[in-house]
């Protein structure tokens, strides 16, 4: 039994072999690139000096952490960080379903391709690039938004340096930058429905919002669970880049995450440790929730991640 097992195995390793091959290169990516430096992780129980490297650094075991957890600053950072995570999920993980939903009903083939390259254009730009328009188009002196405020006698605004304004403009921008790279996969997932439901639907008298309910959203969910559990994985990365570009000393105090602050910490203060503390705490918080949702998504009946 196990030798057929083992001839099945190699048959069909042996006739596909070329999609193997194309595995190739994600597998070593992760190896080499993900798993191989979660050696590093180790410095987090210990007080790491880089000279002495990783064998030769003294084992501290917790300290780090109860450090972490006693220190205010963490929790304001860790307040921060979860709140612009939250306001991204919440506005931002329906943009691309809304948008993917949209250009499905653009029947003119010309301007759906203009709208949809236009849409996901901005994921393909830097946030340096991006940090640039913003403090150009939001400048409270030359800004064009605030030249259109000044239109209805409002005063301007100067909001990368207003801690009322500057999460906003962290969501509404990283909602602009990638809703049309998210929308492909969704309207990937559309074009894969059989065309016969929706003609059944046209026969049983059924409009466009009645289809988009009752068809074209339940055959997304699955693929939107999914998605929603691996943005979970994520919830505490709100994107260093975005945040290191365009927050200021103004806007500390709303705007410092915990990536600028191990960032600040780890690099700026040398400790190496305590940071490291810090992105594995990040990371764990991450595993829980995808193993938490995966498990609730199978309970109710779906398909999880695995």
């Amino acid at each position: 039994m196990k030798a057929k097992r083992n001839r099945n195995r190699y048959g069909h390793l042996k006739d596909y072999w070329d999609l193997y091959l194309i595995m190739v290169p994600g597998i070593v990516y992760f190896l080499v690139f993900k798993y191989a430096p979660m050696w590093g992780i180790v410095i987090a129980f210990q007080d790491y000096s880089p000279f002495q490297g990783v064998r030769g650094s003294e084992w501290v075991g917790w300290m780090h952490f109860r450090e972490m957890f006693t220190d205010r600053e963490f929790y304001q950072v860790f307040r921060n960080t979860l709140l612009i995570s939250l306001y991204k999920l919440i506005w931002g993980f329906p943009g691309p379903i809304i948008l993917a939903l949209m250009l499905n009903e653009v029947r003119h083939l010309m301007f759906k391709r203009t709208v949809q390259t236009l849409a996901y254009l901005p994921h393909f730009l830097s946030w340096v690039i991006i940090g640039g328009i913003l403090v150009n188009l939001l400048s409270p002196v030359t800004g064009v938004v605030n030249a259109m405020l000044g239109w209805f006698s409002i005063e301007p605004i100067f909001f990368l340096a207003d801690a009322d304004w500057f999460r906003t403009v962290i969501v509404a921008s990283d909602i602009w930058k990638e809703v049309g790279w998210g929308a492909i996969i969704y309207l990937a997932a559309i074009v894969s429905i059989d065309p016969q439901l929706y003609e059944a639907a046209v026969i049983d008298g059924a409009g466009k919002w009645q289809q988009i309910r009752h068809i074209t959203l339940p055959s997304l969910l699955g693929t939107i669970i999914i998605l929603f559990i691996l943005r979970l994985g994520h919830v505490l990365d709100v994107g260093f880049e975005q945040i290191f570009v365009l927050y200021n000393s103004m806007v500390y105090e709303v705007g410092d995450v915990i990536e600028t602050y191990v960032y600040r910490v780890g690099i700026s203060q040398s400790e190496f440790s305590f940071s490291t503390a810090v992105g594995l705490f990040k990371s764990v918080i991450g595993l829980a929730l995808v193993i938490f949702f995966n498990r609730m998504a199978k309970r109710a009946g779906h398909e999880g991640v695995y």
